[in-house]
C-alpha cells in the first residue's frame, strides 16, 4: 500500500476531498516524524508503537578496498507491532493450525487463551 492509497482509503470512508484526505495523511506522517526527531515515542494502541532507538559506533570494512572505516554512531527508526495487530496477521494461520493438530484456539479477538481468564467456577 502507498501514501496514495491511504489517501484514497481516507477519501472512500469519510466525506472529506481527496485534497483534505492528502493533507490528513500527510499530517499524520508529519507527526509521527517529529515526535522521533524529538526522541517521542509514539504509542497507537491496538497497533504498535514507534520509537528511535540508536546504534553504537563500530568499526567497519570498506567492502571494495578492505580499508578499516569509523561508522559513526546512528539513530534508527524502530516499530513494534502490537499484540493486537500480530493477533490479527496471524489469526488465520492459527486458527487453521489448531484445528490440524486438534487443539482449540481461541479467535484473535476473544483475549483469552486456552485455560485463561474463565468466569466460570
Amino acid at each position: 500500500m502507498t501514501k496514495a492509497d491511504l489517501v484514497e482509503e481516507v477519501v472512500r470512508v469519510s466525506s472529506v476531498s481527496k485534497k483534505h484526505a492528502e493533507i490528513i495523511v500527510n499530517t499524520v506522517f508529519s507527526s509521527i516524524i517529529e515526535a522521533l526527531q524529538q526522541d517521542d515515542k509514539i504509542e497507537l494502541r491496538g497497533f504498535g508503537s514507534f520509537r528511535v532507538r540508536r546504534r553504537r559506533s563500530r568499526q567497519g570494512r570498506n567492502p571494495k578496498t578492505g580499508d578499516r572505516v569509523e561508522v559513526p554512531e546512528k539513530r534508527i527508526p524502530y516499530f513494534k507491532p502490537g499484540k493486537e495487530l500480530k493477533d490479527l496477521i496471524n489469526g488465520l494461520s492459527e486458527r487453521i493450525a489448531g484445528t490440524v493438530s486438534g487443539e482449540a484456539v481461541p479467535a484473535p479477538d476473544s483475549g483469552e487463551g486456552p485455560g485463561e481468564g474463565s468466569s466460570e467456577s
